[in-house]
C-alpha cells in the first residue's frame, strides 16, 4: 500500500513556472518532477566528481583552449560533418 502525504510548498513564481514548463517538456507530472528532485538532492553526491578532462597531449601539446573560439571551431570543423 502506497502511502502519500499532501503538503503546500511555497516557491518563487519564476520556479514553479520553469517546473511546470520542465513537467510538460517531459511528459510528467509538477509533483513527479519535485519529487525526482528531492530524491537527487537526499541521496547526495553520487560518488567521485568526474576526472578532469584532459589539456594536452603526451608530448605536452594543448588540445584545444576553451576560451579561444576560434579554435575551439576549427578543431570540432577539423574531421567534417558526422
Amino acid at each position: 500500500m502506497l502511502l502519500h502525504m499532501r503538503t503546500t510548498i511555497i516557491l518563487p513564481d519564476g520556479l514553479a513556472e520553469q517546473v511546470k514548463r520542465h513537467a510538460v517538456e517531459r511528459g510528467c507530472t509538477f509533483t513527479s518532477l519535485v519529487t525526482d528532485g528531492l530524491h537527487l538532492v537526499l541521496q547526495g553526491p553520487s560518488g567521485d566528481p568526474p576526472p578532469p578532462l584532459p589539456a594536452y597531449h603526451g608530448d605536452g601539446q594543448i588540445l584545444v583552449d576553451l576560451t579561444d573560439k576560434e579554435a575551439l571551431w576549427e578543431a570540432l570543423d577539423a574531421d567534417g560533418w558526422r
